[in-house]
């Protein structure tokens, strides 16, 4: 089997590099755009990488689906819920190639997959950022304790 990014773990991403996505990716999730726009020019051109790097870190671990011969697992539902979300991407003409279309789908996948309820979005993004964040400064201070 080809090593890919599900059967590769990833690296960790830099703690700002966290911070930066994750204040963008709330900003417009809250619909604040002159905050959206401040951090975009902030960060500049990386955004799109760091956007793709927590999209990355949200999508791979939910979707990869456990193999049963074949047969149909308890998480075969989330297959199908991707499906329907990047159809409703499509339909809504997001550009995935963009900052801000690669923070909608990662918005709106946590809002149809990772939350019960839609109001629940908000807090959902600040644990992913948590766990990113302190996935980002244990390997920051592995780095430095080594060397």
């Amino acid at each position: 089997m080809p090593e890919n990014t599900v059967t590769v773990p990833l690296a960790p991403m830099q703690p700002d590099d966290v911070a930066d996505a994750f204040a963008y990716l709330r900003a417009l999730q809250a619909g604040d755009m002159n905050t959206a726009c401040a951090v975009a020019d902030d960060t500049g051109p990386e955004l799109h990488r760091l956007l793709l790097d927590v999209a990355a870190r949200v999508f791979i671990p939910i979707t990869a689906m456990d193999d049963h011969d074949g047969e149909p697992c308890a998480h075969s539902f989330l297959a199908a819920a991707l499906g329907r979300l990047l159809l409703e991407l499509l339909c809504h003409s997001v550009c995935l190639a963009s900052a801000r279309g690669i923070a909608d789908a990662i918005t709106r996948f946590t809002e149809n997959i990772l939350t019960e309820d839609r109001g629940d979005v908000a807090d959902v993004l600040r644990q992913l950022e948590a766990a990113g964040m302190k996935q980002a400064m244990e390997a920051h201070l592995v780095r430095f304790t080594v060397v």
